[in-house]
């Protein structure tokens, strides 16, 4: 059965990530598609990972077979870049072939229509009951060479606008004017040609590592993410050598990591209102800062001092890209805990190479580390300290907990009295102080995710017992 996640429909390659099965999830989107317009267009990407490129070319297949207009990416694309082009080209949507940052035996579809975000659930719902009822039979389709003789698939490059595009969001003069310098790991993904390319349009001098394809992503221990525990490299030359920041993107370039210049990881928890606060500072923008449920409060804490309001989503961009289009002048920054990020004027769709160019502009601009300026932040919001504890579980204990977060909410965690409880996505508890703890489950694998915040290490501690304790029905 074929399914939609957070962000797409993901699979392992040669097990349900199979031809047959891309040519289903194709003719689904094609049939959705051809349903709602006469005259189509989409856009078709993919990135680096085995086969790719294989995938896409079948997928132009069938969507020039149901005769909708293909414009096939000449390389690996990072999935801004397709968003990007769906709204600049004008487009009926996109299809890029990437897992993101997930190990390498795995290969996915990203779906997204006209808007130029993630295709929300209601769309992803049609797509699956196509699929249900699609037969060998039911599928239309083309050879590649056919549909580039009968001009339904033509080769396509995105590059140049999108590039031109980040010009004019980031300022560029202010970072030739800082003469950085900075270390780059783009993990083996799209992100290489892209962040580096423009790091150099701007004056920056930067060390890149992990440019070349390796679809094992060897680097990164099989998993392009550009998490702590992953970019061990990125990390050795930003200790090793003086440089400003460590910038590093995952798979598809979807996603950020930052390290400082102490070798400090930055959380995205903290990049985000990092970011908040220089394009405020900078550009004066007020209004709306998006996040999901599990993001930080840190957030929340300084918009209500700097005068800007929270809007608080499910985990997923799709939701986050959604309040973006619908306030596309108040909008201003909107992010995940798990490092996705996007700005006005931008895509409605996570962008880790728009993330890291923006808090390199923000290192310049400020002539402060990113460990002084959260410091300064801090003098407005306060303490705020975050973890997250992630417990893989058998089916039995599982399905114990899933019943306990049904029948024993609790009234107090820790011994501190439960002020709220939030259920648009997973379970959250607001404690009275603003301190929090959340429990989510995985969509794809049977992991519950414990994320807690509060103002003392001495009051994590006890969260994340006390969280752990709940999740084995202690």
């Amino acid at each position: 059965m074929i399914t939609f996640g957070t962000s797409g429909w993901r699979g392992i390659i040669a097990d349900d990530f199979t031809y047959g099965n891309v040519r289903i999830v194709t003719q689904a989107i094609a049939g959705l598609i051809n349903e709602e317009n006469k005259k189509a267009s989409v856009i078709i990407g993919y990135d680096t990972r085995f086969m790719s490129e294989d995938f896409a070319r079948t997928s132009a297949e069938i969507l020039a077979g149901n005769g909708i207009k293909v414009l096939f990416c000449k390389r690996n694309t990072p999935t801004p870049v397709i968003a990007f082009d769906i709204i600049h080209s004008k487009l009926t949507g996109g299809i890029n072939f990437t897992a993101s940052h997930n190990p390498y035996k795995y290969n996915g579809i990203k779906y997204s229509p006209s808007w130029g975000g993630p295709a929300l659930p209601e769309t992803t719902k049609k797509i699956e009951k196509y699929c249900a009822s699609i037969q060998a039979k039911d599928i239309k389709s083309v050879s590649f060479e056919d549909g580039v003789k009968n001009k339904l698939i033509e080769i396509h490059n995105p590059r140049a606008a999108y590039l031109k595009r980040v010009k004019e969001l980031i300022n560029f003069k202010a970072l030739k004017k800082a003469n950085m310098k900075v270390a780059v790991d783009v993990l083996n993904g799209t992100g290489s040609d892209y962040l580096d390319a423009l790091l150099d349009d701007a004056g920056i001098k930067q060390t890149v590592i992990n440019r070349d394809r390796d679809p094992m992503f060897l680097a990164s221990g099989g998993a392009p993410e550009p998490a702590e525990k992953r970019i061990s490299g990125l990390f050795q030359m930003v200790k090793q050598e003086s440089y400003k920041l460590g910038l590093a993107t995952d798979g598809d370039a979807d996603r950020f990591g930052i390290i400082d210049s102490n070798g400090k990881f930055i959380m995205p928890n903290e990049v985000i209102p990092v970011l908040l606060y220089h394009l405020n500072k900078t550009r004066g923008w007020k209004g709306i800062a998006a996040r999901s449920v599990m993001t930080s409060h840190m957030l929340d804490r300084l918009a209500a001092k700097i005068g800007v309001e929270v809007k608080e989503t499910p985990v997923g961009f799709k939701y986050i890209g959604d309040i973006m289009v619908n306030n596309p002048d108040d909008f201003i920054i909107g992010g995940e805990e798990s490092g996705g990020l996007t700005i006005r004027g931008h895509v409605p769709e996570k962008d880790g190479i728009i993330a890291c160019l923006l808090m390199a502009e923000a290192v310049a601009m400020n002539k402060k580390s990113v460990s002084e300026i959260i410091k300064e932040i801090k003098k407005l919001t306060g303490e705020v300290l975050t973890s997250r504890l992630n417990f893989r579980l058998p089916a039995d204990v599982m399905e114990a907990f899933r019943n306990n977060l049904k029948t024993k909410s609790p009234d107090n965690i820790a011994g501190m009295k439960v002020r709220e409880k939030i259920t648009i996505d997973g379970d959250k508890f607001v404690i009275d102080d603003g301190t929090w703890i959340g429990f989510r489950l995985s969509g794809t694998e049977p992991v519950v995710r414990v994320y807690v915040e509060s103002d003392t290490q001495a009051k994590l501690n006890k969260l994340l017992k006390a969280g752990k304790a709940f999740v084995y029905g202690k």
